[in-house]
């Protein structure tokens, strides 16, 4: 089978590993839908639930946002359709515009941390290797428990960015 159909099979299956190896071999991550519009593999992943193929495919190339988001072949419009709020939070954080007045499913709280999530790990995470080119960096902690951990200052802290970020739009 070609590296397409391939790609298309497993993001029908929920197959991340599958999909990772079908873009490895060469499938095109713009894949057109039958009227000829690009965005075939994002809008099924969308469409479907799968949050981390989703995620995959735009981190290779496929276009989080259509030049309206409610067209509705869009990836935000194919998540929203398919009720789908892990795949819309996963695209807010990888630059996906919310349109006004567009009701996402998600919470204050779940959007504004997606929205943080972006300004942080878009704007904030680069650096220069010696060559000069700029290269992502992006730090995992892992904590096994906070028992007894005060977030306050912490969501205090995430609030007045969002704020920020909103009064600079």
């Amino acid at each position: 089978m070609s590296p397409e159909v391939d790609l298309i099979k497993a993001i029908r299956t929920g197959q991340l590993s599958e999909v990772i190896a079908a873009l490895d071999a060469g499938a095109e991550v713009e894949l057109h839908d039958g009227k000829g519009d690009p965005g075939l593999p994002l809008a099924m992943a969308c469409f479907m639930g799968f949050a981390e193929i989703a995620r995959e495919l735009i981190l290779r190339g496929a276009k989080v946002n259509f030049s309206d988001n409610r067209e509705p072949t869009s990836p935000l419009s194919m998540a929203l359709r398919g009720g789908r709020t892990e795949v819309v939070k996963v695209l807010i954080e990888l630059g996906g515009e919310i349109p006004q007045g567009v009701q996402t499913g998600l919470t204050d709280q779940e959007l504004m941390l997606a929205r943080w999530k972006a300004q942080h790990f878009g704007a904030s995470t680069s650096t220069s290797d010696p060559s000069g080119n700029e290269q992502n960096v992006i730090e995992e902690i892992q904590m096994v428990g906070c028992y007894g951990t005060d977030t306050g200052v912490l969501e205090a802290d995430i609030r007045r960015f969002v704020r920020e970020m909103d009064n600079k739009k």
